[in-house]
């Protein structure tokens, strides 16, 4: 049984992981605070960012809290079961890539989601919080740089494997299954930001701060 629970274990936490990353957040702090779905205004994306559109600064606060607090979660819960059952180390950013992917598509939203920034964070920040901080210092630069919180967003998912490699030079590759997820998780971000990249390009991003025309 502990073999055979040693070799499902990478696909137990990514499904584990999942379904943790599936919670959504801003659709549950919104029903609380009844305040309406976010699904159903602004860019219709079930994230912190719409959730501040409904005027609620803390619905919003709480959202973002909510999706980095589970994308730590998961990886802190497979680590945790790494120390107490000797399962392969694998399982611990496996179960980080299930929670954005859960956030991402999500089962209790018939698989649909967010934009995993905050979700990623989240994972970053129990994998190595000195990757989470360099991201979030990134984005904090474009962001207020800019006041596009989209391209701060996409360049923090660009430069955060470049990060963690510059930052581990000598042992990420005794480490190649946490590189390989970190990459896979700035793909998979980059791509949910498809939209908005084609709206940057055009000129047409709404900027932080910035009064909608009539």
């Amino acid at each position: 049984m502990p073999d055979l629970l040693s070799t499902l274990s990478p696909v137990l936490a990514l499904i584990g992981g999942y379904l943790l990353g599936s919670l959504p957040f801003a659709v549950i702090v919104s029903r609380l605070m009844g305040l309406r779905d976010p699904r159903s205004f602004g860019s219709g994306n079930p994230g912190a960012t719409n959730v501040l559109r409904s005027g609620s600064k803390t619905a919003a606060v709480l959202t973002l809290l909510g999706d980095a607090a589970k994308g730590w979660a998961a990886v802190a819960l497979a680590a945790w079961c790494v120390r107490q059952g000797g399962l392969p180390a694998l399982v611990i950013p496996l179960a980080g890539l299930g929670a954005v992917l859960g956030h991402m598509l999500s089962v209790f939203l018939q698989f649909r989601g967010g934009k995993g920034v905050a979700t990623a964070l989240g994972v970053l920040l129990a994998l190595q919080p000195g990757l989470a901080l360099a991201a979030v210092l990134t984005f904090l630069v474009v962001v207020f740089a800019t006041r596009y919180a989209s391209l701060a967003s996409i360049l923090a998912a660009v430069f955060a494997p470049f990060y963690y490699v510059l930052g581990d030079n000598v042992a990420w590759r005794a480490n190649a299954p946490t590189a390989i997820v970190i990459v896979l998780i700035s793909v998979l971000v980059i791509n949910r930001h498809k939209a908005n990249i084609s709206r940057l390009l055009k000129g047409t991003e709404s900027r932080l701060g910035a009064k909608k025309k009539p």
